[in-house]
């Protein structure tokens, strides 16, 4: 945990303005949501992998970076990561794989216009400037602050 609390404590501070902190709380989570969705629209060779097979390779390798740094956080990204996955699921099914790809594009924009307009605001550039790692450490810090809230320990 001594990464993962290092790397959070960073993040916030590059996060201070409330006006950027709730962009953030709203975009981080789209910007999942979006990068899993246009992931799952990746043709599966075969007949033995589904739609989404790609989308759950990533979603599992990063459940075990997280699980790696924080039990707690751990388990509550994969439960978002499970969500995400019913919801392309059920929308790829709506509206077939081409128009998840569009709402996965579009959403992934929009988010990333709202990220930057966040940091605008903030005064200082998104922390994944300085390291990659950062992109893992947003929807931590997005999910800390709800734990934190509801007053459960990571």
């Amino acid at each position: 945990m001594p990464r993962l609390h290092a790397l959070l404590e960073s993040y916030s501070a590059d996060h201070v303005n409330a006006t950027n902190q709730a962009i953030h709380l709203v975009c981080v989570p789209a910007i999942v949501w979006s990068v899993i969705a246009a992931l799952w629209t990746v043709p599966v060779p075969g007949s033995f992998l589904q739609p989404g097979a790609f989308a759950g390779l990533v979603m599992a390798g990063a459940a075990a970076w997280y699980f790696r740094q924080s039990r707690p956080l751990g388990l509550g990204l994969t439960l978002a990561f499970v969500l995400a996955g019913a919801s392309c699921w059920w929308l790829a099914g709506q509206v077939g794989m081409r128009g998840l790809l569009l709402i996965a594009v579009a959403v992934f924009v929009l988010a990333w216009i709202g990220q930057f307009i966040g940091h605008r605001i903030e005064g200082k550039r998104p922390s994944f400037f300085t390291d990659l790692v950062y992109l893992l450490v947003g929807p931590a810090w997005t999910l800390s602050k709800l734990y934190r809230r509801l007053g459960i320990a990571y």
